[in-house]
């Protein structure tokens, strides 16, 4: 009876043993080696995010450096004796795979990319040319079950010399309003890859989509839409839909100001006048110099005086709407008016702002002003 229980203990013990064993492997535990880590970056309104593992130069106090390409991480290439079995490229990365993820299509190197996850592998050449391959399979470890077939898309980019990186590193090291460049940095040597977003395209797509929610029940929205199409030039009739919706809701400065802008990227400058000359009649003070300024970047010296004559007439203690209206008459080259008005602005106690722009434009006609 006691060695039956002894031995009923030792395999309950076992099996305790084996089970805590198939356990453990499911669990998440820290991993003192290549540990997991991600970088985001948003253009526009794009997300871009790459998560993957990093391996250190030093391993174990094996110092690899000088070691890494060519050698960890071999050219081309390399005959695969488990998962596939057939040649597969690096994995870009230690551990599972390195997983690049957009919100939105994108462009790799010029070249067209759907919106979604890929598996992110690369095969690096010893003359510096770099295939970066973009797989379809984001669930495999590592290259191990790399299959071509499900490839997305390749590209061809070159390696780059870089200040040295201990730890393997993806960075986005530039970016501008539609695009931005990854580049994997790792030992001396950098991999780069512009990635491209059609931002006015995506927006353009995002306000319409939002415009059908609760934001397009008022007014302010479609002004910001349709401004945005006016400093794109693009979408022009859409942008005048939207900015009628504005209007009759609530005319103000803004929304006729943006119809007019439309008008002339349409070409019909009648009807921007027009609506310029309606809209400065809801105009304030900042507005109105605000418009001046705008005739006067287009070469429209007559209108931005009549702007900024009007400013006068609604604002004359302001000492900046002297100034402004100066400024005009100079670049037109009355400058018997520019000085009077110059004079006017100083005469005011203007801020300090205005005093400095009125003082150096008297100074280029001639005129002394003293401090």
């Amino acid at each position: 009876m006691k060695q039956q229980v002894q031995f009923f203990l030792a395999s309950a013990f076992s099996a305790f043993l084996f089970l805590g064993q198939i356990q453990a492997q499911d669990l998440k535990s820290p991993r003192p080696v290549s540990p997991a880590a991600k970088v985001s970056q948003t253009i526009g309104l794009t997300e871009i995010s790459v998560a993957y593992s990093r391996p250190q130069l030093d391993l174990r106090g094996n110092d690899r450096s000088g070691k890494i390409w060519g050698q960890q991480v071999p050219y081309g290439f390399t005959q695969n004796n488990i998962g596939s079995q057939g040649e597969i490229p690096w994995r870009a990365g230690a551990n599972e795979n390195t997983i690049i993820s957009f919100s939105d299509d994108v462009s790799i190197e010029g070249k067209a990319l759907a919106a979604g996850s890929y598996g992110l592998h690369m095969a690096v050449y010893e003359d510096g040319k770099v295939t970066i391959i973009f797989s379809t399979n984001t669930s495999s470890w590592g290259s191990y079950y790399y299959n071509e077939e499900e490839d997305a898309l390749r590209v061809d980019v070159k390696m780059k010399d870089h200040a040295k990186t201990e730890v393997l590193t993806y960075d986005f090291i530039e970016y501008g309003s539609d695009y931005t460049v990854l580049a994997l940095l790792w030992d001396e040597k950098a991999i780069p890859i512009k990635i491209g977003v059609d931002v006015v395209d995506l927006v353009y797509k995002s306000y319409e989509d939002q415009l059908r929610g609760s934001v397009g029940f008022g007014w302010l929205a479609y002004i910001t839409a349709a401004n945005f199409c006016v400093q794109n030039n693009t979408h022009l009739e859409k942008a005048s839909e939207w900015i009628n919706i504005s209007i009759s809701r609530n005319k103000t400065y803004q929304n006729l100001a943006v119809k007019a802008a439309i008008y002339e990227l349409q070409g019909d400058q009648a009807a921007a006048d027009k609506t310029y000359e309606e809209s400065v009649q809801l105009a304030n003070n900042a507005q109105l110099n605000a418009l001046g300024y705008q005739m006067l970047n287009q070469g429209r010296n007559d209108k931005a005086i009549e702007f900024f004559s009007l400013n006068v007439k609604r604002n004359p203690n302001d000492p900046n709407v002297y100034d402004s209206l100066g400024e005009a008459y100079k670049i037109s080259g009355d400058n018997k008016n520019a000085i009077k008005n110059l004079k006017k602005a100083l005469s005011l106690d203007p801020p300090a702002n205005v005093k400095a722009n009125s003082t150096q434009l008297l100074k280029d006609m001639g005129v002394n002003v003293e401090s």
